[in-house]
């Protein structure tokens, strides 16, 4: 198994990094081919995707890597790449609450569970993944939608979507053939995304 640089040293410990332009950010999600074909035909999210789901959005492409398998799990067998406007996602992001309750983040317990009542967008934490799916020490962040954060992400936010499924196994497959350096080099861009101060102490972000 190859060895791979240790960021430890350079990467804030909870940050969103993702590959975004003046405009938009780009998340991932995995779904079944059913689910897949009909969103690049429509260019949303549209039956048999389910509004009335809680849907995860990830900017990591390795954290999807990991959490789909390399798109060989059941109903994830298809990544896609969806454009999302950095205003939507922002005001995702806006009106989160942590999944857990954190001393640091929130004044008391109580306040965290009326927050997270009140809301619809469930943000965690989860350990960076590197191409073996080693847990790294830094946090990558996931993002819930649900109720009305759902509606406008599948009505308002999203611009485009694309296809990345091919991508992910090509990576897979250079991993497998230990030619790491050039699975590295495959990966999708990604950068710390700019968080405003409010916004960050809302999801519990490191701050550099």
């Amino acid at each position: 198994m190859g060895e791979l640089t240790d960021t430890a040293t350079t990467t804030v410990h909870r940050e969103v990094r993702a590959g975004y332009t003046d405009r938009t950010i780009t998340v991932y999600q995995a779904y079944s081919d059913a689910i897949a074909d009909a969103a690049l035909a429509a260019g949303t999210f549209v039956p048999p995707f389910r509004r009335g789901r809680m849907t995860w959005i990830k900017p990591s492409f390795l954290w999807m890597a990991y959490r789909c398998g390399w798109a060989s799990k059941r109903d994830q067998e298809r990544v896609l790449a969806v454009e999302v406007t950095r205003e939507g996602f922002e005001w995702a992001l806006d009106h989160a609450c942590l999944s857990h309750y954190e001393p640091a983040t929130h004044r008391s317990r109580e306040d965290w569970a009326e927050r997270k009542k009140r809301s619809p967008v469930r943000v965690q934490w989860d350990p960076e993944r590197d191409v073996y799916h080693r847990p790294l020490p830094h946090r990558s962040i996931q993002i819930g939608l649900g109720g009305e954060a759902v509606e406008k992400y599948v009505d308002e936010w999203i611009v485009g979507l694309s296809d990345v499924t091919a991508t992910m196994r090509r990576i897979r497959g250079l991993v497998a053939a230990g030619r790491v350096d050039e699975a590295v080099g495959s990966l999708p861009p990604e950068r710390p995304y700019p968080l405003g101060e409010g916004t960050a102490a809302t999801v519990g972000a490191s701050r550099r």
